[in-house]
């Protein structure tokens, strides 16, 4: 028997059908895929001190920080929900999406293991980001990357409570000590605790 042909959303249709439901999706290729709910206590606590950081650097400019709620049009048929968006666009009541989005950041754990990351950081590529920011959630360990003047990215690691990272064109600095705040996570080997 014949499967029925599944109609693909484009990521407009998704941003209205989305706004009836009470579960996040993405939208991939056209498919609404829902996402895992629930997060780790030591996830939520990182993604929690990354919008309190972001939020208290960029007060006063035109730029803030924004939670998954907020949709990120990657292409035509593609919407993603990152952990925090920092979006430069005027706040507007009836948008459901960063329309100026200059960075990204996604906390990993082993409950995204299995995400397609090259694909959906081949897509925040494609967009005007200035910066992707990964954040290890099983020891302290962040890549931040930067898109370069000539449209290249440039990797850094950070690995150490004592590391900052700079963020110079959105003009804010996030300590690694403060985005691993309570958390109890220690530098070294994934899953490391201290005491």
């Amino acid at each position: 028997m014949a499967s029925a042909a599944v109609k693909l959303m484009t990521a407009d249709e998704f941003i209205h059908w989305q706004q009836e439901k009470d579960v996040r999706y993405e939208l991939v290729d056209g498919i609404p895929i829902e996402m895992m709910t629930g997060a780790i206590d030591v996830h939520d606590r990182i993604v929690v001190n990354v919008l309190m950081l972001l939020g208290t650097a960029l007060r006063g400019t035109p730029c803030r920080p924004t939670t998954a709620d907020i949709a990120l049009r990657t292409k035509e048929r593609g919407v993603r929900r990152p952990d925090v968006t920092v979006n430069c666009a005027a706040i507007k009541g009836d948008v459901y999406e960063a329309l100026e989005p200059r960075m990204v950041v996604e906390v990993l754990s082993k409950s995204n293991v299995g995400v397609a990351w090259e694909r959906k950081l081949l897509e925040y590529q494609q967009l005007g980001l200035d910066y992707i920011l990964l954040i290890d959630s099983r020891c302290v360990a962040a890549t931040l990357l930067t898109r370069s003047p000539q449209g290249t990215w440039i990797s850094s690691d950070f690995d150490r409570l004592s590391d900052a990272i700079e963020l110079d064109r959105l003009g804010a600095q996030l300590s690694m000590v403060d985005v691993y705040g309570a958390t109890e996570l220690s530098e070294g080997a994934p899953g490391a605790a201290t005491g």
